[in-house]
């Protein structure tokens, strides 16, 4: 039996001192597991850490997914398989610079659900429907069952965002109801206003923090004076946005704070101990200022986080200056590290291929709805992707400024056929000069989706556009045609008409071609899908770069490795795990969708070290 007491923990009647460390299965393919958790166990850890993302199991209302990355059952066998204790951090929220932060997206279309994260009737009535898919497997992995999951947490570091103690009551009386017997935990900031918005009585409080480990824990037990001490996320790195600075901690400093934690006598889980990857379009965002929700920055592909076992899998020196800190607490020898998977050589993959995505959108949209204003993203039924929005413009009329409000995230711009330009959220959001001539104007805009924020007020923003103005008057009348970009998008692709190198023209309504290079001939307007094959005699890891490029997806074998953004950084290479690959020949797609600005690329880079910026 696990317990919990002042003095800390015990299993079975003898102390355990929880030594864990975060890895979050849904970052790292399923034949990588064993792996990354035989490495937790080399750095010196007890105990793995995961969440558990709502919108990757329920993708849809009822349809639930729990296949391959998605095998929650099968990862809690292998870590137990690899000797080590779980914690467990199920749903709703889990923050973790996911998309929504693990909120699905299909809540925003339900009209009843009036807020997230509280006491609001509908939201929790979502809640119980998911806790009774859910919490049945976690239960049969407690270690009252003979399983290995010794806690698991009430919400999320819910005293960063509101005080509704009733709707955290609830969350735990359905774990209980459901099943769980094992102690419940929260985590959140050492503050005081987040300890008491954010815990519950009886319910064991755990601290977050990257530094000042002795002042946080001073903070709990004046507040929670009957706790142990432990810090459920020590913050040892940090995440990336698109267009700032790859951050980095300097392995030293880390392993002095971590050295601090173990010097209080507290337990501690290394987040991240191993980060892995937001593949497909998974990758979160914040906003500068959480309360207006101005400033948006999206999360990069990489969710390396500069973590001691890196995105790869390969000791870091940061694990070594850990495994030193860590050995001091261990009964004996620590298992030796392993290497990393082999690295495959360096070839280039011509992209000799190419589809216009105007002329395939007949393969990959649903059906075209007609709406007064532009509809949402989640008014059409997808999460993430693309949406074509038509309207017209009355005309003539002299020129005048076109702008779009509520514009997430991005949107290519077209009038009459002929390319006006990008707008991006919280950045330029018009374009100037815009003139209709007398029949009037066929107005486009092809708008992108990326992370939805995942921590604070901003929670649960919807995608797409909310109005477009040419001068002061709204445009009218629009019709939206939906594309959802995800794995397995490329199977719907009929390449028997692609164009290739030289012979290539564009879309019908083409203007001038694009910039240089063999894929830039394949493209005369608007983003294009590039395809290009990949022989590999046995697999391996390697990196993906697009010299060239500018901002777009990439797949291989119909798996959605993530985005790319050549253009803007800091992550100019994409990882690819050795699992996608087969012996032969390996698909790979690229959709550019910055075509229409010159940065179409000519190939695909394999690459032995990853740039992370």
């Amino acid at each position: 039996m696990f317990e919990i007491s002042p003095e800390g923990f015990s299993l079975d009647g003898r102390p355990l001192r929880l030594l864990s460390g975060a890895l979050h299965y849904f970052r790292v393919l399923p034949e990588q597991w064993p792996h990354r958790l035989r490495q937790l166990r080399a750095m010196g850890l007890n105990t793995v850490e995961t969440y558990v993302p709502w919108n990757l199991h329920e993708p849809r209302p009822g349809v639930f997914d729990f296949d391959g990355i998605a095998d929650l059952d099968r990862f809690l066998i292998a870590s137990r398989e690899a000797g080590l204790h779980a914690i467990v951090r199920p749903s709703p929220y889990i923050c973790a610079e996911w998309d929504n932060g693990g909120l699905p997206w299909w809540l925003h279309a339900d009209r009843g659900v009036r807020a997230l994260r509280c006491g609001d009737p509908a939201y929790e009535a979502h809640v119980d429907r998911w806790y009774d898919r859910l919490v049945p497997l976690l239960a049969a992995h407690q270690v009252t069952r003979g399983g290995n999951v010794l806690m698991m947490q009430v919400e999320n570091e819910y005293g960063s965002f509101g005080c509704d103690t009733g709707h955290l009551e609830h969350l735990a009386a359905s774990l209980r109801s459901g099943g769980i017997e094992v102690p419940l935990f929260t985590s959140d900031g050492p503050d005081d206003f987040f300890l008491t918005g954010g815990t519950l009585h009886g319910t064991l409080a755990t601290v977050n923090f990257g530094s000042r480990a002795t002042e946080a824990f001073s903070s709990l037990a004046r507040l929670r004076p009957d706790d142990p001490a432990m810090c459920m996320e020590f913050w040892c790195g940090w995440f990336d946005h698109w267009g700032t600075g790859h951050v980095v901690r300097d392995p030293g400093e880390a392993a002095d704070t971590l050295a601090e934690i173990l010097r209080t006598g507290a337990s501690v889980n290394i987040y991240m101990a191993h980060g892995g990857t937001n593949f497909s379009t998974w990758a979160g965002a914040n906003t500068e200022d959480p309360a207006t929700g101005e400033r948006y920055r999206p999360t990069v592909t990489s969710y390396d986080y500069d973590a001691p076992i890196d995105e790869r899998g390969a000791a870091t020196k940061k694990f070594h200056a850990f495994r030193e800190v860590l050995a001091a607490c261990a009964d004996g020898p620590l298992p030796a590290p392993e290497p990393a998977a082999a690295l495959l050589p360096p070839p280039r993959v011509e992209l000799a291929e190419s589809l216009a995505l105007f002329d395939v959108l007949d393969s990959l949209s649903g059906p075209e709805r007609t709406a007064p204003l532009p509809p949402s993203f989640e008014e059409l039924c997808i999460g993430q992707g693309l949406v074509l929005y038509h309207a017209r413009v009355p005309g003539p009329r002299g020129p005048y400024l076109l702008s779009v409000q509520g514009l997430a995230d991005r949107a290519h711009v077209y009038v009459e056929g002929a390319y006006a330009g990008v707008l991006e959220r919280d950045a330029t959001e018009a374009i100037a000069d815009v003139a209709v001539p007398e029949p009037g104007a066929r107005l486009e805009l092809l708008v992108e989706s990326m992370g939805r924020v995942n921590y604070g007020t901003a929670l649960g923003e919807s995608k797409g556009v909310r109005r477009v103005l040419h001068t002061q008057q709204q445009v009218h009348g629009w019709r939206a045609r939906a594309v959802e970009l995800g794995h397995g998008t490329p199977e719907r692709l009929d390449w028997t008409g692609a164009r290739t190198g030289g012979d290539a023209g564009g879309h019908k309504d083409a203007n001038a071609g694009a910039g240089a290079g063999a894929g830039a001939d394949t493209v005369a307007r608007g983003p294009a899908f590039l395809r290009g094959f990949l022989e590999v005699a046995e697999p391996g890891d390697t990196y993906l770069a697009l010299p060239g490029a500018g901002k777009g997806y990439v797949w291989v074998n119909g798996f959605c490795l993530g985005r790319y953004w050549e253009t803007r950084g800091p992550q100019r290479a994409l990882y690819l795990p050795w699992p996608l690959l087969r012996a032969g020949r390996n698909e790979v797609v690229v959709l550019e969708l910055d075509a229409d600005a010159g940065t179409v690329p000519a190939a695909v880079e394999t690459r032995e070290t990853p740039d992370l910026g």
